[in-house]
């Protein structure tokens, strides 16, 4: 078994040293079908045309009190967009209005540990293992009385999505993913990588000691920014774009998740029992049965895996698409046009 999940993982990791070549919108290892619909393409969008959402909600939703976006006719096509670290909902702020255009019902949460969420009990563990973030959508969903939607994300967001996908295929219609198949476990994350590999994950061993998590407490905006330049090398954002973001680590459990996050990836902290029956089922990678596009950057600057590895993880109607001109990590606030068109298009598949 051991041996089984470090080949999965050496494949999944591949990308970290090589080269991906080049392609507009290039498709790699796509098994789409002919759609019964006609092609919609949504009008292209300069990224920064918006720089906020016109009004936040509030809902209480599961363990939380989720703050969140929610634009457009309540009866559209419901499309849940999810934000990773360190980023938020600004993730979407050019995405959304494009969708919303199309007809959909765009809902925007922030995180649990970001923006306006808030744990409703100080007795709520602050735990940020993946099969929880998911379990807060689930609830999310039940709370807005949707019984079934398009979910889409890049980094932790796009996790998220593959874990809904995966474990609740009954919930999701459609699902975009950054990145491709990103669900882990425990036990993989034993696993040592390559050298190279090991140094693209520096943050994840820096807060897993006590001065990491001092350091990130005092220096989050400074850190997060750090990791926007890292991540997007060719994304020329402004402090304003940035400082948008930031607000929402102001957060008061904005650090514990975090740190929570990596140290229970290393097996460094523990996960709460309830979620264990979740987390043995994701361990085992479970093939995801949706409708999916994956999206990839041409120039992410984060550690992903290579797109070749896990093409196959994908059952039903699928596509991979490579987006150039020098697009980074945070995907859809780079390419807001691209992310929103491969939210249309899967969703008419």
């Amino acid at each position: 078994m051991a041996e089984k999940i470090d080949h999965f993982r050496r494949r999944l990791v591949s990308a970290t040293t090589l080269t991906v070549a080049a392609a507009q919108l290039g498709v790699i290892g796509a098994r789409a079908q002919s759609g019964s619909q006609a092609p919609y393409r949504l009008p292209a969008v300069t990224p920064g045309t918006n720089t906020s959402f016109a009004s936040l909600k509030q809902v209480n939703a599961g363990v939380l009190n989720v703050g969140y976006a929610d634009i457009a006719p309540p009866n559209g096509t419901p499309v849940i967009l999810l934000h990773g670290w360190p980023y938020d909902i600004h993730t979407y702020v050019d995405v959304a209005p494009l969708l919303a255009e199309g007809g959909y019902r765009v809902i925007v949460p922030y995180l649990r540990g970001y923006g306006t969420t808030r744990f409703l009990s100080d007795d709520t563990p602050r735990n940020g293992q993946q099969s929880a973030i998911a379990v807060d959508v689930i609830a999310l969903m039940d709370a807005l009385r949707i019984e079934k939607a398009v979910v889409a994300g890049c980094d932790w967001g796009a996790r998220t999505a593959n874990i809904l996908a995966a474990l609740w295929p009954e919930r999701v219609k459609a699902m975009v993913s950054v990145s491709g198949y990103l669900i882990g476990s425990q036990e993989l994350n034993r696993m040592p990588l390559p050298p190279k590999a090991e140094l693209q994950w520096w943050y994840q061993y820096y807060f897993a000691t006590e001065r990491g998590q001092a350091g990130y407490e005092k220096y989050r905006s400074d850190f997060a920014r750090l990791i926007w330049e890292l991540a997007s090398p060719k994304w020329n954002f402004d402090d304003a774009t940035f400082n948008r973001s930031a607000a929402a680590f102001d957060n008061p459990d904005h650090v514990a998740i975090t740190i929570h996050n990596y140290r229970w990836r290393l097996g460094l902290a523990e996960g709460e029992a309830k979620y264990d029956a979740l987390e043995r089922r994701l361990a085992a990678f479970p093939v995801i049965g949706v409708p999916t596009i994956t999206l990839e950057g041409d120039a992410n600057g984060a550690p992903h895996p290579d797109p070749a590895a896990y093409a196959k993880k994908f059952s039903a109607t699928y596509e991979h698409r490579l987006i150039s001109g020098g697009i980074g990590h945070n995907l859809p606030q780079e390419a807001p046009q691209a992310f929103a068109q491969a939210v249309v298009d899967i969703d008419r598949a």
